[in-house]
Parts: C-alpha cells; structure tokens; sequence
C-alpha cells in the first residue's frame, strides 16, 4: 500500500511541474526501494543526533549517496521539541548503562544542562551511537521488507487472478466496465 502511495505521488502532473519550474533532479524524489529505504535509515540515522539542525545534516548527505530527500527530511522531525526531551534522556541512561556509570539526576533546565555537560556528554553520545545504528538499521531493513512482500503479494495476486486494479479517475476505467454506484 506504501509503494502504491508512493507511485502514484510520483506520477502526479503537479510534482512534475513543481520540479521543472525549480529544477530540482527527479532522483532526488525517486520512490523506488532502494531510494526509500535509503532515506528512511538517513533520516532516523540523523533524527537521533542530539544537533541543530538536523535537516541540514540530511541535506549534506546529498553528494555522497542517492536517497528520496523529502522523506529523510521527514523522519529527522522524528526528534522534534516534544519528543527531544524524552529521547535524550533515554539516550543518556542507556550510554550511562551501557558505560557502567552512575546517572545524575537529571533537571530540565538550561542552567542544569550548561553547568552538567561534562558529567552527560559522553553517556549521552554512547546512547545516541547506540539507538542511531539500532533503530536506523532496523527500520532500514524493515522497509526493505515491507517493500518486498508488498511486490510479492502484488505478484501473486496478478497470478492468481485476484488483483484489483487501483482505479482513480472514472476516465482510467476501461470502456467495457460500468461506473459502480
């Protein structure tokens, strides 16, 4: 249902304007699996770096690999000022554990955080390596999968004879078959 969403968005008459008129390459809105999948692990990858900026972070990974942009871009706002609170100190207590140190008890204050940052720096970073590589993989190859069984369900359907055609406009429909009411 994803990759069908995805399809048809890519296929819409306004996207294509939008992307002539700023001259934006298609590749970089390209919704194929490996494009998708590739964004989401970027995206999640960045979403929990404790930065500014993150979308810029996205952004810069631009020259190096090929990836749908928009949807990277989306997942970093994963991390956005309600859940970067509870992100983060999930992200210090599992560093602390995984460091074998003792938390501090932690205030949600910027006069706290200025005269603690020393004592959080590293856990925090210990976490955040930690839950960027786990959920960003995860979801890389979670995607990968949902794709696959998708086209494969997709597959078998069509060999079977049980495949539904997605009809969007009345125009699409083919002559012999009447609108249903």
């Amino acid at each position: 249902m994803i990759r069908k969403t995805f399809k048809n968005l890519s296929a819409h008459e306004k996207l294509k304007a939008f992307t002539d008129k700023y001259k934006i390459p298609i590749e970089y809105l390209s919704a194929n699996r490996k494009m998708v999948s590739r964004a989401v692990f970027i995206g999640l990858f960045i979403a929990f770096i404790p930065m500014p900026m993150q979308m810029l972070a996205v952004v810069a990974f631009i020259p190096f690999t090929r990836f749908n942009v928009t949807i990277a871009l989306a997942m970093c706002w994963l991390s956005n000022p309600f859940t970067m609170p509870a992100m983060y100190y999930v992200e210090y207590l599992t560093g602390s554990f995984l460091l074998g140190m003792e938390t501090t008890p932690v205030e949600m204050t910027l006069e706290w955080f200025s005269q603690n940052l020393s004592n959080i720096f590293i856990p925090l970073y210990v976490g955040t390596a930690f839950y960027s590589i786990s959920v960003s993989s995860l979801a890389y190859y979670l995607v990968n999968h949902l794709w696959r069984s998708s086209v494969r369900k997709d597959k078998d359907s069509r060999k079977n004879g049980t495949y539904i055609r997605n009809i969007t406009k009345e125009n699409d429909m083919p002559k012999d078959e009447e609108p249903k009411s």
